[in-house]
């Protein structure tokens, strides 16, 4: 799979380096603002009863 990305994306290895670097921070801010917090409204710790 990670074969086939990198197959997919244009220009010289350099390149090819920084775009999948880019491609990397931008699913990491993604998780961070959109998934995680969506997720952590879910879960049960959230749910504190005395």
């Amino acid at each position: 799979m990670y074969r086939a990305i990198w197959n997919l994306l244009p220009g010289p290895r350099w390149a090819k380096a920084i775009l999948s670097l880019v491609l990397l921070v931008a699913v990491f801010f993604l998780l961070m603002d959109v998934v995680f917090p969506w997720v952590s409204e879910m879960m049960p710790y959230n749910d504190i009863e005395v």
